[in-house]
């Protein structure tokens, strides 16, 4: 239980052998009262049995879906075991639990609660083509959800009921759709969207993809994804 909601944390990981362990270590310290479900997206190394034996639950994909293909099947697992609050937290280590909380409080009038790197808490940040994306995508969002969203492509994200039983029935798994396209389908359907800020870390293992290539080819999909999520109803 977290603030007296049943809460369940699900965690979408692909080989994250190297940072699986530590990342449900730490949830299962800072709140102890929460149940936490891995969703190995098809991994290749070792990911599930290291989370398995950290003390997580585990559902294991026969095959790589990405974020949007595990997290579905973590919001249906949440709804097919009745429980009130369902946070995603990222496998790599850069979301605190310990904030936690403070989502889960926020969804007492609110339906979906974002944990916004660019809100003034911590030192997080991103230049170039990633950052112009993002602030073009928070702008256009903001909008569609009537109230200010500085960081609409975080994943560290608490939902409550309603929107629990939405995603189970409807999640995209596309490139961007578990960030941008829900925002909008959430928000067309009179669903509460607020931001909390929160701060970012490094991640505890691996590296980062990131390169001006990459960067260039976020920005052309961010703009593909909003366009298209937009028209969709």
């Amino acid at each position: 239980m977290v603030n007296g909601k049943r809460t369940l944390i699900i965690i979408p990981a692909l080989n994250e052998s190297g940072s699986i362990a530590d990342v449900v270590g730490e949830v299962r310290g800072e709140l102890p009262g929460v149940d936490v479900l891995v969703v190995d997206d098809g991994s290749t190394d070792r990911t599930a049995a290291v989370a398995a034996a950290a003390g997580a639950r585990v559902a294991k994909l026969p095959y790589n879906l990405g974020v949007g293909g595990a997290m579905r099947l973590g919001y249906r697992y949440a709804r097919d075991h009745d429980y009130d609050v369902a946070i995603q937290v990222d496998a790599d280590g850069q979301h605190d639990p310990r904030y936690v909380p403070k989502l889960v409080d926020m969804l007492e009038d609110n339906d979906l609660i974002i944990g916004a790197r660019f809100a003034g808490e911590g030192d997080y940040s991103v230049r170039g083509p990633r950052r112009w994306a993002m602030v073009m995508l928070s702008a256009v969002l903001s909008r569609v959800a009537r109230t200010k969203l500085t960081d609409t492509t975080s994943g560290f994200r608490a939902a409550n009921r309603r929107v629990i039983e939405m995603f189970a029935s409807w999640y995209p798994a596309e490139y961007l759709g578990d960030t941008v396209e829900t925002l909008v389908h959430t928000a067309r359907r009179g669903y509460r969207i607020r931001q909390v800020p929160v701060a970012m870390r490094k991640r505890m293992a691996g590296t980062p993809s990131h390169s001006p290539a990459k960067a260039m080819i976020y920005l052309g999909r961010a703009f593909a994804v909003l366009t298209l999520a937009l028209i969709r109803r």
